[in-house]
């Protein structure tokens, strides 16, 4: 069955947002008194959803607190700190062209992925974005998002494929039973894969080779 649809996770995949997590991060764990984490320990990190990132990097603390500590410093300087990867945007584009349905599935806080994907002017090419807050605070790698994704842009689950970066995706992937591919910009290359994905792209563009219109 040919695809019809084509699913992105957001940070390490679309864009490179990890100054911006890092940084929000670091704030508050300094708030806490708590001394600055190297930005590959944080990275290390990055992918389960906020509540997991906060569980993991500031231990100890009220996890709701922390959380809205990082909601207001990310809110005020992931802009500035964010910018899509090369080959993204012209690659969106073709997609677009050739007729494909595009949507984002992320972790994220779906408010700020809203708000990067509209600052980042690509918000005309995706008919759908979402996060744990449109599956009742799922995150990957609930396999929800992902086919919340494929009914909203009305495809099956054949009919889609994930594109990633990390093995939480994968994972999401393979519960949905929507093919994933990563590509090897994000994090992929910090650990370990617990299950191979379809496909290993070597550049974001590749990709446009096996999505055909």
């Amino acid at each position: 069955m040919p695809y019809r649809a084509v699913l992105f996770d957001f940070d390490g995949t679309l864009a490179d947002s990890f100054d911006a997590i890092i940084a929000s991060v670091n704030s508050v764990r300094e708030s806490y008194g708590l001394e600055n984490l190297p930005g590959e320990v944080v990275r290390k990190c990055i992918g389960h959803g906020l509540l997991q990132l906060v569980n993991d990097l500031v231990p100890g603390y009220p996890p709701e607190e922390a959380i809205a500590r990082y909601r207001e410093h990310h809110g005020r300087t992931m802009e500035a700190a964010t910018r899509l990867f090369p080959e993204v945007l012209p690659t969106l584009m073709q997609l677009t062209r050739r007729g494909f349905k595009l949507a984002v599935c992320s972790n994220k806080a779906v408010g700020f992925t809203r708000q990067l994907v509209r600052m980042l002017k690509v918000d005309h090419l995706f008919a759908e974005v979402l996060g744990p807050e449109d599956v009742n605070q799922r995150p990957k790698p609930d396999p929800a998002m992902l086919l919340e994704a494929c009914q909203r842009v009305g495809v099956s689950p054949a009919e889609a494929v994930y594109i990633g970066d990390m093995n939480v995706d994968v994972l999401a992937g393979n519960a949905a039973g929507i093919p994933v591919w990563l590509v090897h910009v994000g994090l992929v290359g910090d650990g370990a894969l617990d299950v191979p994905p379809e496909k290993m792209l070597v550049s974001f563009a590749e990709m446009l080779e096996y999505l055909k219109a």
